[in-house]
Order: C-alpha cells, then sequence, then structure tokens
C-alpha cells in the first residue's frame, strides 16, 4: 500500500502552478493539444504534486485526442480510479495513488495490450528522460 501525502490547500498552491493546481487539485481538465511538444525520447512521466512515477515512455501512443495517452500505467498501484458523473457523463477518473491528484481519465478505446487509453492531462505530469 502507498504512503499518502496529503497538504493544505495552501501548500498546494505554493507548490503548483495556477494550471497545474486547476487540474491536479480542482479536478480540471488542460485545453487539447496544451502539449504539442510533450517529450518523444526514453522516459518516465511523474505526478506533478508528489514526484512518483506514473507512466512509461514505453506504454505511450499517439491518440489523436490532444492529450498525452498511455495503454498501461508503469504499476497498476501507482494509479487509482474513481467514477466521475459531471456534465452528465460517467467516466473513470484517474488519480495519484499517492498524493490523489487528478490526472486524466481512463476509456475503454486504447490499443492492445491492454485496450485501455489513460488520456491524462499534460500539466499533471513532469517528464524524466532515461539516463
Amino acid at each position: 500500500m502507498t504512503d499518502r501525502i496529503t497538504k493544505t490547500d495552501a501548500e498546494w498552491r505554493a507548490q503548483l502552478s495556477p494550471e497545474a493546481y486547476k487540474v491536479a487539485r480542482q479536478h480540471g481538465t488542460e485545453r487539447a493539444g496544451s502539449h504539442d511538444n510533450f517529450p518523444k525520447e526514453p522516459g518516465v512521466f511523474h505526478c506533478v504534486g508528489c514526484g512518483a512515477a506514473l507512466f512509461d515512455q514505453e506504454q505511450k501512443f499517439e491518440s489523436g485526442t490532444g492529450w498525452p495517452s498511455f495503454w498501461a500505467p508503469i504499476d497498476q498501484q501507482a494509479v487509482e480510479t474513481s467514477e466521475d458523473r459531471k456534465f452528465f457523463m460517467r467516466r473513470t477518473e484517474v488519480h495519484c495513488a499517492t498524493c490523489q491528484s487528478h490526472l486524466g481519465h481512463v476509456f475503454p478505446d486504447g490499443p492492445q495490450p491492454t485496450g485501455l487509453r489513460y488520456c491524462m492531462n499534460g500539466v499533471a505530469m513532469t517528464f524524466e528522460p532515461k539516463a
């Protein structure tokens, strides 16, 4: 089980950019295509809130949606999901298992081997290239 990181709202606001705060802490969504130059080299995507490793570049694919998409997290225990019923829809929200930052949503229309599309907000993650 992951040790949870909890912070006050003031601590989150001080740590995160306004856009990252809106997405990660207020369950917002960044504009599609905000990260056209998202890294393509080998590396790992980490949670902007706590630095937990979330997705490996090897699981990233071009979904055509305008958001970074992955077919699986780096470890199934790195992320958690919950039902999102906002905007008269039923979606599965994805959040960091360590700090509960909102990352995006997962949909059942991705490529094999999982058939899943983890559609993430780029502002909710940082990228660390492999050495």
